[in-house]
């Protein structure tokens, strides 16, 4: 990757610089750079330096009252100057990510209509199929490290929310460049809008998308194979990631293009990386290792699977049998324990299906199994009732409790809940995060399974080593790193995973563990510098702006 072009006669001049987010640089333009580029009467005579700058940033960020008023206006600063909207971000992320990303981003989508500014990205339609190529090329940018696409029909556990779906591609991409130093001209987010069954959007007059039913079946797959077609044809070095799609579509999706160009789904192989970092770290807690635990999850779609499948590859790495590795996860779906005696199971979870008595109820499962952790995924809030926690507690000296559901609302519990029913005792994590809990005046401070601990520094690897293929191998490794940058001091306070402050160090370590399963498997397209750590952190974007003259 290459710096920007500073020289002067490439970039725009007067008003016409200033509307240029990528750019502007606002008060922080020096007197030369006034006089040289016609900007003098422009800007407000005093010249301000970026941290200056980020002070009224913070000011007026913090005056926002509510988390959504905070998101649009961090949108805007975005869309005018991209240099210091990272900036304040990298410098403030344990303040700024749960507004740019998990929990208020599901509030962004679901408003997304109504809170529109300028658009972001590309939307492509249905109706589109057949030219799908040429409005790729209407981008103006020509060389894309990471496209993050996504069809709006699973966003978060919010469900169906079509074309508004765009704040997670949006979202996502922001802590790509803020966590991992990916330039923020060569990312790209995609929404496919193939229609919504949500009705309440459909008749809403400010919604975004053509307000049709969603398009299913073979004119579905027609046309995301003629997108992934365009994507690899427009853009052939881009990751392409797969973002909040159905089970449905999740599972089958990635298995099919897997194999054609260097794509992942973060929901369904991102979120298995940090749950198996979590348990591994988890394990350091409890002293139970990963190949002595037995888990059942309450939820049983493409991110639950995903998770299963890959704790049953890292057992099997070890050593494990695979028959003992699947023995090992257990799993709940809407209709009780996936069992073999069920006639219902989809293809997904067939491999999970184990010799059992069927059970409906949560609690009776546990009682029957006796797990070590406890995983929900299942979009439900509250579903780990008092009655389900204490039971772990009676069971487990130090159960393993995680409610990985978003937003916040869908959470299957609380991380006060999880502690005050188990007196303190369980290791928890959610999907979103919570406030640190006072026990007693023990401050417990619990973890956030976030997926942006994995996918930032996994792609930021890719990038280096132009990996032709992400494997799963990828992403244990990506998981074995993530555990071991989580200090025994970070375990003493409750959480298992790192502060979020040390995510962009996380991301870089886990760029070169990545980079070097593609340089050791083959897959590398990039020759293999001879310092990888230096290598992977001279290419990380850093939000400093250029000098004009």
């Amino acid at each position: 990757m290459s710096e920007i072009n500073t020289k002067p006669s490439k970039f725009p001049r007067g008003i016409d610089l200033l509307h240029n987010p990528r750019l502007n640089k606002g008060t922080a333009f020096t007197e030369a750079e006034r006089k040289a580029l016609g900007l003098h009467g422009l800007l407000p005579p005093r010249v301000f330096s970026q941290p200056e700058q980020k002070i009224r940033i913070l000011q007026a960020f913090r005056a926002n009252k509510s988390d959504l008023e905070k998101y649009v206006y961090l949108i805007e600063l975005q869309d005018r100057n991209e240099t210091l909207f990272y900036r304040t971000v990298i410098d403030n992320i344990t303040e700024m990510l749960p507004i740019i990303y998990t929990p208020t981003v599901g509030e962004g989508c679901k408003r997304f209509g109504h809170i529109f500014r300028r658009p972001r990205g590309l939307y492509v339609s249905y109706g589109d199929r057949g030219s799908i190529s040429e409005i790729l090329r209407n981008w103006p940018e020509q060389e894309i490290d990471v496209v993050v696409v996504t069809d709006g029909e699973r966003i978060l556990g919010l469900g169906d929310l079509g074309a508004q779906g765009m704040g997670i591609p949006v979202g996502k991409l922001s802590l790509y460049t803020a966590l991992a130093g990916v330039y923020p001209a060569r990312c790209l987010p995609i929404t496919l809008d193939v229609g919504t069954n949500n009705h309440e959007l459909r008749d809403d007059p400010l919604y975004l998308g053509h307000p049709i039913q969603r398009v299913i079946g073979s004119d579905y797959d027609e046309f995301l194979d003629e997108f992934v077609a365009a994507v690899r044809d427009v853009f052939p070095a881009a990751i392409l990631q797969f973002e909040d799609f159905a089970t449905h579509n999740a599972v089958r999706l990635l298995e099919k293009y897997r194999s054609q160009i260097r794509m992942f789904n973060d929901d369904i192989q991102g979120t298995a990386s940090v749950v198996l970092a979590g348990l591994i770290s988890a394990g350091r807690v409890s002293r139970i290792e990963l190949a002595s635990q037995k888990i059942l999850f309450l939820g049983a779609g493409s991110a639950a699977t995903g998770i299963g499948h890959l704790i049953v590859s890292q057992l099997t790495a070890h050593g494990m049998s695979e028959n003992e590795a699947f023995q090992r996860c257990w799993f709940m779906d809407s209709k009780g324990l996936v069992v073999n005696s069920r006639s219902d199971l989809a293809e997904h979870k067939k491999p999970f299906a184990h010799d059992f008595e069927e059970i409906a109820d949560l609690r009776d499962a546990i009682r029957a199994l006796e797990p070590t952790a406890l995983i929900g995924v299942s979009g439900q809030g509250q579903t780990f009732t008092e009655d389900v926690v204490r039971e772990m507690a009676d069971i487990n000296e130090r159960p393993v409790i995680l409610a990985l559901s978003n937003p916040t609302s869908r959470s299957e519990c609380t991380a006060e809940q999880a502690y005050t029913w188990t007196a303190g005792r369980a290791i928890f994590a959610s999907g979103s995060p919570f406030d640190p809990v006072d026990l007693g005046g023990r401050i417990i401070v619990s973890g956030q399974a976030n997926n942006a601990y994995i996918f930032p520094g996994l792609g930021l690897g890719v990038i280096a080593s132009r990996a032709r293929r992400i494997t799963g191998d990828m992403f244990a490794a990506a998981a074995e790193c993530l555990a071991s940058e989580v200090s025994e001091e970070t375990l003493a306070t409750g959480s298992i995973y790192p502060p979020l402050d040390q995510l962009r160090d996380v991301s870089a370590n886990i760029a070169v563990v990545v980079a070097e399963i593609a340089f050791r498997a083959g897959l590398a397209e990039a020759d293999r510098p001879e310092d990888l750590n230096s290598y992977v952190r001279s290419i990380m974007y850093e939000p400093n702006y250029p000098d004009f003259v």
